[in-house]
């Protein structure tokens, strides 16, 4: 694992496209921040742990097709589409924008702002 803050997000995000929960988890301090806007923040590692098994039920994967990022020392910003791979076949593609920490090699805080409805219109 690179400790590069803009390498480090590349490398995470290209993680889900076949996730595995503890290697999503490595790439986070204890006191980790997850905040899907649109819902309320997963405060630390044990809370991002019992949220993303949820956020991956039914899905093969998720590739994070990164348009564009920026980075200024340890804030890391993406414009990109994740595109939700189903179990079933289904493919929704999202919109998002993300926001990275990074302290000390490790992810301290990810916002994504998206389009809920987009997500649970396409998971329906």
């Amino acid at each position: 694992m690179t400790t590069d803050p803009a390498e480090l997000v590349t490398e995470f995000c290209a993680r889900w496209a076949a996730p595995n929960v503890e290697t999503i988890l490595s790439y986070f301090t204890e006191d980790a921040i997850y905040y899907n806007i649109p819902m309320a923040p997963a405060e630390g590692v044990a809370a991002i742990r019992t949220l993303l098994p949820m956020m991956l039920n039914g899905m093969e994967g998720i590739d994070f097709v990164i348009h564009r990022q920026i980075a200024h020392g340890d804030l890391v910003m993406n414009e990109r589409t994740d595109v939700m791979r189903r179990t079933n076949g289904a493919r929704v593609e999202l919109p998002v924008m993300g926001v990275f920490e990074v302290r000390d090699g490790r992810i301290a805080a990810w916002r994504d702002y998206f389009d809920l409805a987009t997500v649970t219109a396409g998971l329906a």
